[in-house]
């Protein structure tokens, strides 16, 4: 085995838990010993954050954690801290190693030339010139900045300098329309708008310019607009409704100014970002988080939990850090969050699933070897995407040996909906052949070292860089499935690199994340499935909703049902050897005569199947009425829904579940509803079906693929 496939890689929960060994003289004799330490003493395991990390503050903290209950809990009281000053405190470090921040590729790109890398002394001067830029439009601690950006460099750049002022950022995907943008909007009041000219996806060219004109048209609060010529654009229908800059001439500053530029020291509490819930019912939710506890949450999720190591530490050498998203979904969030460990973050914009036009723009099947295309160029180490990704990389039959040089993955992440066992069956036995493939062309090349022209073997893929590199080792692959949530921007349930791996469950609770399964009689169960409630506040719970006067809406939202405890609105169950099971939400739970389910197990059953490509269930039992359960499905292209695959599907729920959830009936349809973030709009579909008016129930402008609603819409009127 080469050098760059056997760096050290200790895991990064091994060495906190020997650093407290070490400095706090406590350890554990198990993760749940850890973890129950991390839940009842609030005050020392977060303090033992701070200081593994080595967070910086001008001003002492005068308590961690004031006791005050959830949603009134303070954090680290008369700390000052800064979100953008924790990723630049990396650059001279990283740069000196000759590692880049961030590495990105779109669609046009991809396999036709080199990826874009930007430098940690790049980064920290476009960061300081666009700074400067928005303080001399006005832009002072607390105004919001937004943005309409998509997944590139751009984006980040212009979080890190919104906030390293003290504003507060805020965006939107440039995917979504003029009205779900202004739902959001609106309610905030920008001074500053960061918009692109236009995107690229599935190999079509959108032109966003008039959007960004009716959004600078609709926002009076907007004094400034930004505009990054994403396709090159002429921009002169902005230009005449806004004062305009360039991105690139407000990013392009390089002087003594930008040489002294230092973020700001701001309260730990101090507002970072608003994002957004789903917005599938009234005006999406605006949840305002801090920086101090966005940040310590994100250390601790991102390097314990998902081992993802600074890219300069020699245990982590070369860490190439991708988690595919949208700026529309938290993931993007969480991808940046890289940044704060000094860690290369590796970016694509564009569709997951390649080009779905020709050049003649007719339709053509998805790719789905894309994303891997694109990690085997850039020599990811940690590979992110949605369980749906995996879910269509299976269906689609994708080879991973012909991807590329995939060697240097060691970890898959996987969150958005529960993965099934059987996509993280697929993706294990991909990796397991890579590794054999790999290992018996090292051999194949010993025997042969003294062939004359053979290429010299085991040096680094292009994007490894350095021979001391992290990467993958023993063959093994391992799975880091994550649930959490916008609410709070940060993971409940995850993994863990020491805990053995089941696949279908998740290896964990969080540290620091009081976690359990609750019934319906609010009392703790285990292996049995359960509201998923936390008791104890975490950091980087919202610091409140913005116009949201006393909280009455963030109370209404997570803690109506049990006061004083996050009720986050998920299935859970928490099994006796510590794994987790999340079954969907707890609002679109199936009820069939009197046994409770979660929509994915259903799922997981009908999906399993080769003629499936998506399904929909939903339950309309309410208040009384006996269950009706229709199922959904999307049949592969050419299929029909006969005789012969009802009865395939019908038998596949018997024998996975029960004959009791056996659909009323079931309906071939063209596409399953979806949420912009990729979420089956079960609830929705369920309100409508039971008699609710469309616009009451759902926003078309938060979905994915509103056309898809007609049908719905009609399905509805015909039951009334």
């Amino acid at each position: 085995m080469t050098q760059s496939l056997s760096a050290p890689c200790v895991p990064k929960i091994r060495l906190y838990q020997n650093w407290l060994r070490d400095t706090r003289g406590v350890s554990f004799d198990s993760y749940d010993a850890l973890w129950r330490w991390s839940v009842t003493d609030l005050d020392a395991y977060w303090q033992s954050i701070w200081d593994y990390f080595d967070l910086q503050s001008p001003t002492p903290h005068s308590v961690v954690c004031d006791g005050a209950p959830m949603p009134d809990t303070r954090w680290f009281v008369g700390a000052r801290v800064n979100y953008a000053q924790q990723v630049l405190r990396h650059v001279a470090a990283a740069d000196g190693a000759g590692l880049p921040a961030i590495i990105s590729h779109n669609e046009q790109s991809l396999g036709t030339s080199a990826a874009r890398q930007l430098s940690w002394p790049e980064l920290r001067r476009q960061v300081a010139s666009l700074a400067l830029h928005l303080q001399a439009q006005g832009v002072q601690p607390g105004d919001r900045v937004a943005a309409y950006l998509p997944n590139i460099p751009e984006a980040m750049v212009a979080f890190l300098a919104t906030v390293s002022i003290g504003g507060v950022w805020s965006i939107c995907a440039p995917d979504m329309g003029t009205n779900a943008v202004l739902d959001r909007f609106q309610q905030i009041e920008p001074k500053v708008l960061i918009a692109c000219d236009g995107v690229t996806y599935g190999g079509r060219d959108i032109d966003r310019r008039a959007v960004v004109a009716e959004l600078c048209a609709a926002l009076p609060s907007v004094r400034h607009v930004i505009v990054q010529r994403n396709l090159g654009l002429a921009t002169n229908a902005i230009t005449t409704v806004a004062d305009y800059a360039g991105f690139t001439e407000a990013t392009g500053r390089n002087d003594a100014q930008t040489e002294a530029f230092e973020p700001l020291w701001l309260a730990f509490d101090h507002p970072l970002w608003i994002v957004y819930s789903s917005g599938t019912t009234g005006l999406p939710k605006p949840i305002v988080h801090g920086h101090g506890g966005t940040l310590l949450v994100a250390l601790a999720l991102k390097n314990l939990h998902n081992d993802i190591g600074s890219s300069y530490d020699p245990n982590t050498r070369g860490e190439r850090y991708h988690w595919y998203s949208s700026t529309g979904w938290v993931m993007w969030n969480a991808q940046l969050s890289g940044l704060l460990s000094g860690t290369t973050c590796c970016i694509f914009d564009g569709n997951p699933g390649g080009r779905t036009v020709d050049a003649a723009g007719n339709k053509v099947a998805p790719d789905w070897t894309t994303l891997w295309r694109f990690a085997a160029e850039l020599g990811v180490t940690f590979f992110g995407a949605g369980a749906a990704f995996y879910a269509n990389c299976l269906k689609a039959g994708v080879d991973l040996a012909e991807c590329g040089d995939l060697s240097r993955i060691r970890a898959l992440g996987s969150t958005g909906s529960p993965l099934s066992a059987e996509a993280q069956a697929w993706g294990t036995e991909q990796f397991a052949r890579l590794s054999a493939n790999a290992a018996h062309a090292v051999a194949s090349v010993g025997a042969n070292a003294a062939a004359p022209g053979r290429p010299k073997q085991g040096t680094a893929p292009s994007g490894g860089g350095d021979p001391h590199s992290v990467g993958k080792r023993g063959g093994d692959i391992w799975w880091c499935n994550i649930s959490g949530g916008t609410d709070f921007c940060g993971a409940f349930i995850g993994g863990n690199r020491e805990l053995p791996l089941v696949p279908g469950e998740m290896q964990c609770r969080l540290l620091g994340c009081a976690v359990e399964a609750w019934n319906e009689q609010g009392q703790p169960v285990i292996d049995e499935v359960g509201e998923l409630v936390c008791r104890q506040p975490i950091p980087s719970m919202p610091l409140y909703l913005w116009g949201d006067v006393g909280k009455q809406r963030y109370l209404a939202s997570y803690f109506d049902v049990y006061p004083g405890v996050w009720r986050h609105g998920d299935w859970l169950k928490i099994n006796r050897s510590g794994g987790c099971i999340i079954y969907g939400r707890s609002d679109a739970t199936i009820n069939r005569y009197g046994l409770r389910m979660g929509t994915s197990e259903l799922y997981s059953a009908v999906e399993a199947l080769p003629e499936v490509l998506d399904s929909m269930v939903v339950d309309l039992e309410y208040l009384g009425r006996e269950s009706y359960m229709p199922l959904f499905v999307v049949l592969r292209e050419g299929l029909t829904l006969d005789d012969a695959v009802r009865a395939k599907l019908v038998e596949a729920i018997k024998t996975a579940l029960s004959p009791r959830f056996v659909p009323n009936e079931i309906f071939q349809v063209a596409q399953i509803p979806r949420t912009l973030s990729g979420k089956k709009q079960e609830l929705p579909i369920k309100k409508l079906l039971l008699g609710q008016p469309l616009e009451k129930v759902l926003n078309r402008e938060a979905m994915a693929n509103p056309a898809c609603l007609d049908w719905y819409v009609a399905l509805a009127r015909a039951r009334r």
